[in-house]
C-alpha cells in the first residue's frame, strides 16, 4: 500500500540520482569555470575522488552535442566551446591601429615622391640602408607595391604606390602631395627635420659663396698671368729694338 513515503530502494535511488546529479554539475561547472582546457587529473583536484569524472564527461558531451555550445576534447583535455556552425555569429573584426615607424614613414615618402624607385634608390635618399621588414609592412598596409624592374645591370625590383595609398590620405593624384611648404604650415616637419633642412640650406650657400670665390681668384690670376705674359713680351721687343 502507497502510504506517501518512499521504501528504502527508492530512497538509495534518489540518493544516488542526486549524487549523479551533484557530480555532473560539479564537472560542468568547473570546466566553465576554468580558463584552459582541463584533464580529468586537474578535475579530480577540485570535484573530488568520489565522482566517475571520465563517465561524467560522456555525458556531458551527449547532453551537449546538439546546444550551442559543445565539450570537446582535445588529446587528454577536455573544455567548453562554441558549436562550430555558430561560430561566425560571435566573430568581432577590430580594426587594430599601428603607428607606421619613422623609416616607414619616410621610405613611404620617398615612394611616393620619386615613385618608381629601386631599394637602392631609397637608400641613396635616405643616407640608410632600408630595413628589411619596412617594404614588407608598406606593402602589407596596400600602400606599396612592387612596379616591375629597372632595366639596368642586375635589374632592381622597383617601388610604386597604389590606388589605396591615395584613398587613405585623402588625395586624388598623386599632383595633390603636399609640398614643403604644405608640410611645415601643417606642423608635420619636427624641429629636428627644420633644423636640418637650414644646415642643409647653409652649406648648400656656403659651396655656392665658396665656389664663387675660387672662380673669382682663378679669374684673377688668369688676368695677371695674362698681363704678366703682356710685360714680358713689350720688354723682349724693346730690348730687341735697342740692340
Amino acid at each position: 500500500m502507497d502510504n506517501g513515503t518512499a521504501t528504502e530502494d527508492e530512497s538509495l535511488f534518489i540518493s544516488r540520482t542526486d549524487d549523479v546529479d551533484i557530480g555532473r554539475r560539479a564537472v560542468e561547472a568547473t570546466l566553465f569555470a576554468s580558463e584552459n582546457p582541463m584533464t580529468l587529473a586537474d578535475i579530480k583536484l577540485y570535484v573530488g575522488e568520489e565522482i566517475d569524472i571520465r563517465q561524467t564527461l560522456v555525458d556531458l558531451q551527449r547532453d551537449y552535442q546538439n546546444r550551442g555550445i559543445v565539450l570537446i576534447k582535445t588529446g587528454d583535455r577536455y573544455h567548453f566551446q562554441t558549436a562550430h556552425d555558430l561560430s561566425h555569429l560571435l566573430r568581432r573584426e577590430r580594426a587594430e591601429l599601428r603607428k607606421l615607424s619613422r623609416a616607414g614613414m619616410e621610405t613611404l615618402a620617398i615612394i611616393a615622391y620619386h615613385e618608381p624607385v629601386s631599394r637602392a634608390e631609397i637608400e641613396a635618399i635616405r643616407g640608410v640602408q632600408v630595413a628589411k621588414g619596412t617594404l614588407d609592412v608598406l606593402m602589407e598596409a596596400g600602400w606599396v607595391r612592387p612596379a616591375g624592374r629597372r632595366e639596368v645591370p642586375g635589374r632592381p625590383l622597383i617601388y610604386a604606390t597604389t590606388p589605396e595609398f591615395l584613398t587613405h590620405f585623402g588625395l586624388q593624384t598623386r599632383k595633390d602631395l603636399p609640398g614643403i611648404d604644405d608640410l611645415r604650415a601643417a606642423g608635420l616637419l619636427d624641429p629636428v627635420d627644420l633644423a636640418m633642412e637650414r644646415l642643409e640650406l647653409e652649406a648648400e650657400e656656403e659651396l655656392a659663396d665658396g665656389a664663387a670665390e675660387n672662380a673669382s681668384e682663378d679669374s684673377a690670376e688668369d688676368n695677371f698671368s695674362e698681363e704678366y705674359e703682356t710685360d714680358d713680351a713689350v720688354l723682349l721687343e724693346n730690348e730687341h729694338e735697342s740692340a
